[in-house]
């Protein structure tokens, strides 16, 4: 299939080979409840996202694309972003889905599965929902720095803005809500047209530790996920696979693996442990592209933060699976011998893990 688009279409070093810790706790986001005369009113989560009814009689269709993305996401099989573009991790993650459904994998929306894939979504690629004012709110680093150094000086590497924040969430490019929503500036209350990619059930998260549950929430990442037996990161395909107790694959992501300077370290590894919402270590001498002089520096939690919302630890030191401050990279650019993924997928791969799973990396 050829390349096509539908949407407005840097190279991000990812920062490995690195300690984290985990430093203070962060209190979850609490729901509210409005009293009412008549009948009770539903508790409403504050960073959930109201639907908004279609002005027509349907909901705008931006494409095909977008559309099996979108589906190919619910299904736990990412592309990447959201975006509507065809390319290498599209096909990939429509490869993997063809695989998990025992579909003839050929990369391609072929009619048997793109029929799949419509079950698996249940509806529209696209929604219109209502900005919760709590998740307006931010909090927000309008300046975020560049240098670690600097970095080191706030107390959070939050997203710049509301647009950066919303497009985590729906899981795509301020670029690819830009064009869905050419009205402008977007604020609190304001009716959206987004990648229909649902509010988690706020009832299934289980005790809060460092403001995970919010993070997931914010990521609009469900806390229960299949577990996986063994992950694999496959070189050649650019992606990471989970597969369960009966080998069946249950997951893919895209990720960045490796450069020339820093290769993927080939071999079976295991999984050692998760810190969620990590602070970073950084240490310069670690790094072969670090500035003469510079110091080794605290950085504090965030999704902006140089390994985004989670670590995934493993048994080669200062190596692990990790999330990134710019999803649109993901297969595109090189890390420092770490595997990197949007801070989306890394999130569902936290809960899909734990300590003792194998990690075999191959070629």
């Amino acid at each position: 299939m050829k390349s096509r688009s539908f949407l407005l279409g840097a190279l991000a070093l990812s920062a490995c080979q690195i300690n984290v810790e985990d430093g203070d706790d962060t209190a979850n986001a609490q729901m509210t409840a409005k009293a009412s005369s008549s009948k009770p009113v539903p508790v409403v989560p504050p960073l959930s996202f109201a639907d908004v009814a279609e002005p027509g009689p349907a909901p705008i269709d931006p494409g095909p694309i977008l559309h099996a993305q979108v589906a190919l996401d619910r299904a736990g099989f990412s592309s990447g972003v959201n975006d509507g573009k065809d390319g290498k991790n599209f096909q990939t993650a429509l490869r993997g889905f063809q695989e998990a459904q025992g579909l003839k994998v050929t990369g391609n929306p072929d009619a048997a599965t793109l029929g799949a894939l419509d079950k698996m979504l249940g509806g529209p690629s696209t929604r219109l929902v209502r900005i919760s004012p709590a998740f307006a709110q931010g909090p927000f680093t309008p300046d975020l720095p560049k240098e670690p150094g600097d970095q080191a000086k706030l107390p959070a590497l939050n997203y710049r803005d509301l647009m950066e924040a919303l497009a985590e969430r729906f899981h795509t490019k301020p670029e690819t809500l830009a064009a869905l929503n050419p009205q402008g500036k977007l604020g609190a209350n304001q009716v959206i047209r987004v990648p229909n990619v649902p509010d988690i059930d706020v009832a299934s998260l289980g005790p809060d530790t460092r403001g995970w549950n919010g993070t997931l929430e914010r990521l609009a990442v469900a806390p229960a996920q299949p577990e996986a037996a063994r992950v694999v990161v496959d070189k050649s395909d650019g992606v990471l696979r989970a597969f369960d107790a009966q080998d069946k694959l249950i997951a893919q992501f895209p990720a960045t693996m490796g450069s020339k300077h820093d290769p993927l370290p080939i071999g079976t590894w295991k999984i050692q442990g998760v810190s969620r919402n990590p602070d970073f270590h950084y240490n310069p001498d670690l790094f072969w592209d670090a500035d003469a002089g510079e110091k080794a520096a605290l950085l504090k939690a965030g999704p902006n933060g140089p390994v985004g919302v989670v670590w995934i630890d493993i048994s080669k030191p200062h190596y692990g699976i990790h999330g990134t401050s710019e999803p649109g990279t993901i297969g595109r650019a090189e890390s420092h011998g770490c595997i990197r993924l949007t801070n989306w997928d890394a999130a569902r791969l936290a809960q899909m893990v734990k300590p003792g799973v194998p990690a075999i990396f191959q070629e």
